[in-house]
């Protein structure tokens, strides 16, 4: 089999996984359900592995195959195919893509076990991961559009997967809403693209920029800043991140695939696929670089008091895109696209253990309220050390290396792009700090009153169904999490799962050390090898110096935050008191949502409002009744003169035709 058939295979396993438990409902059983579920992507990953080996088979420049099963649209030089493109970098997203997604799947079938809505959540999942593979596999930008656009559909259904609780099926519409933002811009970027180029396909589109564009020629720069807006949406950068912590709605596997393989990588990817035109557009490119660090810094300063644990890990997740967004923007574009797939081991880790103590905890999500699950829960407690370890880059994780490949490239770049570097290594010591006082709080410490009750029954607490975002009491009928909580040490599938990825994120970053082996960067170097930026490399003794100064910062970080939460544990609350404004600020996500509110959704809402009073009853109504009075006006006229009477009629003849005498008697005169 060839690499292009692989992929379709890829593509076709996750849309049949989805369909069949979508139509199996009633008759296939829950447990077969999520079997059938966690199956088809489990068959999606070993195709991908089929078209990796099909792509080590050839020679680096041949690496590159196009393929499309029919012409979509042929008319007046618009050509449009339902095609793929299989190259390094497509294989590489397909293979992070299923192999992560494959591990969630298989937490969530014990995860999930026994809410109400296990079949469409299977079904939801398997359509969330076809919709991310038809968008990394797309061979041209229409195909890209409308993967583009599932993502954001799967994403609102999932979030709102319990669809009773309000505050989730605000936070759904919320992510719809500003993804659809990003969706115009992607689709505005396109049709240029198409005038500009006359083409919608990759391969076209990239050969014919060169020439049809100068170097930061307004049309390419206004293109590659309508692809940003799309990438920024996607992925959560600044300013349009905020649905990304109301995601934490949704069930915990779903914050799990949203954050660490799929929808926020999605702008990364667009980024690094379409870098021939921001090597043409350089100043896009720095404002997406920038951009890239601002998100790195705002959001790990959120996550320094975030007290909901999913969305302290769910700023994490912004933070370490922004530091993704920066790479590929710069033109470490193999550094960029590693720690892509290192913090998909990492994250995705996290947030499964997250789920097993909030499910310990009786779905409550509050830190302050956690503690001593180091003796309760020890290989939740193992696993979660192993995955926040690798997010605060502690040396020899997967993190350490590929976190800082990405600043010693910024550094051997020189010029203004050092300042990646110094900025970057901040967000760094913020990175370590947050995470493990994450750890700090919750493993050590007298056992709360929950971890108590695992300690001494092995039962996991259960408490009444409730928001825990708002304390409201919920019903567990439909669209809430089942009346049982499962956590890892009860649950194998989760234990399977979660040592996988905790294996990953303290080894993962082997395949890719400096001086001894570059195997992620020399598979993808064919598809950037005609960027000018990847010629630049950093040296072996550089990246070893960045090396030990990520190391350093790391330990110092970590240091910090055993002194304020274990060593000094009331140093906290005196901070609070001394900077009580900056707390408040942060507290408040630097209120980036009251500022939208104020700026966009209120003006939105009186534009609306005015429209409907002023355009819609009185202008629209008033054409509306206007045209309706005198059409029956006339109406009227017409039928008074038709009376029914003969004699009527042939007065009206005779009138019509001494009319017309007299006409032309005037006339001819």
């Amino acid at each position: 089999m060839t690499a292009t058939s692989w992929a379709w295979l890829v593509l076709l396993f996750p849309l049949l996984g989805s369909i069949a438990v979508a139509l199996g409902f009633r008759t296939i059983p829950a447990r077969a359900a999520g079997a059938i579920g966690t199956a088809s992507i489990g068959l999606a990953f070993l195709c991908g592995i089929g078209a990796l080996v099909c792509l080590l088979g050839e020679d680096p420049e041949a690496r590159h195959h196009a393929s499309s099963l029919w012409d979509y649209a042929s008319a007046a030089g618009l050509d449009i195919k339902l095609g793929i493109l299989v190259d390094p970098l497509s294989v590489f997203m397909v293979l992070v893509v299923t192999g992560v997604s494959a591990l969630i799947h298989l937490y969530s079938f014990g995860y999930m076990e026994s809410d109400r809505g296990y079949h469409r959540f299977f079904s939801y999942l398997n359509f969330f991961v076809f919709s991310m593979l038809l968008l990394v596999l797309a061979g041209n930008f229409v195909l890209l559009t409308v993967g583009w656009a599932f993502v954001g559909f799967a994403s609102y259904a999932l979030i709102s997967f319990w669809y009773r609780r309000g505050t989730a099926t605000r936070a759904g519409m919320k992510a719809f809403v500003i993804n659809v933002v990003g969706d115009i811009g992607l689709v505005l970027a396109a049709i240029l693209i198409f005038r500009e180029l006359g083409s919608f396909e990759f391969g076209t589109v990239f050969a014919k920029a060169p020439g049809a564009f100068h170097t930061n020629e307004w049309t390419v720069t206004a293109i590659c800043l309508l692809l940003l807006v799309g990438a920024f949406a996607k992925s959560a950068q600044l300013p349009l991140h905020t649905w990304l912590p109301d995601a934490m709605e949704g069930p915990t596997p779903v914050s799990a695939l949203i954050h660490a393989a799929t929808m926020v990588t999605a702008g990364v990817y667009l980024i690094a696929r379409t870098h021939a035109l921001f090597v043409l557009a350089p100043t896009a490119a720095d404002i997406a670089a920038f951009t890239g660090l601002a998100t790195l810094l705002v959001a790990a300063t959120i996550a320094l008091v975030a007290t909901d644990l999913k969305r302290a890990i769910a700023y994490s997740t912004m933070s370490q895109i922004g530091y993704m967004v920066v790479g590929v923007s710069i033109g470490a574009y193999g550094a960029g696209m590693f720690h892509l797939m290192t913090h998909a081991f990492f994250k995705a880790l996290l947030f499964m253990a997250a789920g097993s103590i909030i499910a310990a905890m009786a779905n409550e999500q509050n830190i302050d309220r956690m503690s001593g699950f180091g003796r309760a829960m020890r290989f939740t407690s193992i696993t979660m050390l192993c995955g926040g370890l690798a997010l605060a880059a502690f040396p020899l994780t997967s993190g350490f290396f590929s976190k800082d490949e990405i600043l010693a490239y910024a550094g051997a770049r020189g010029g203004m792009y050092v300042i990646f570097t110094v900025l970057g290594y901040l967000g760094a010591f913020l990175t370590a700090i947050y995470t493990f006082r994450l750890i700090f709080r919750i493993l050590p410490g007298p056992p709360c009153k929950e971890a108590r009750e695992l300690i001494d029954t092995g039962h996991v607490a259960h408490e009444e169904p409730r928001n825990p975002a708002t304390g409201e009491p919920e019903d567990t009928e439909v669209g809430f999490p089942g009346p049982e909580h499962h956590v890892a040490e009860q649950s194998w599938p989760m234990r399977a799962a979660m040592a996988v990825l905790a294996f990953l994120a303290l080894f993962g970053g082997l395949v890719q050390v400096p001086g001894v082996d570059n195997a992620i960067a020399n598979f993808l170097d064919p598809v950037f090898a005609d960027s000018p930026l990847a010629a630049i490399q950093p040296s072996t003794g550089w990246s070893w110096i960045g090396l030990a100064i990520g190391g350093a910062t790391s330990l110092a970080g970590i240091g910090v935050a055993y002194l304020v939460y274990v060593a000094r544990p009331e140093t906290p609350a005196a901070l609070i008191r001394r900077f009580g404004p900056l707390h408040a600020f942060l507290v408040n996500k630097w209120y980036f949502d009251e500022a939208i509110d104020l700026l966009v959704v209120r003006p939105a809402l009186a534009i609306g409002r005015f429209a409907n009073r002023t355009v819609e009853r009185v202008v629209v109504d008033g054409l509306v009744t206007g045209a309706r009075e005198t059409v029956g006006g006339a109406g009227g006229i017409v039928r008074s003169v038709q009376s029914g009477f003969v004699r009527a009629y042939a007065l009206l003849l005779i009138a019509g035709f001494a009319g017309l005498a007299l006409y032309f008697l005037i006339t001819s005169s």
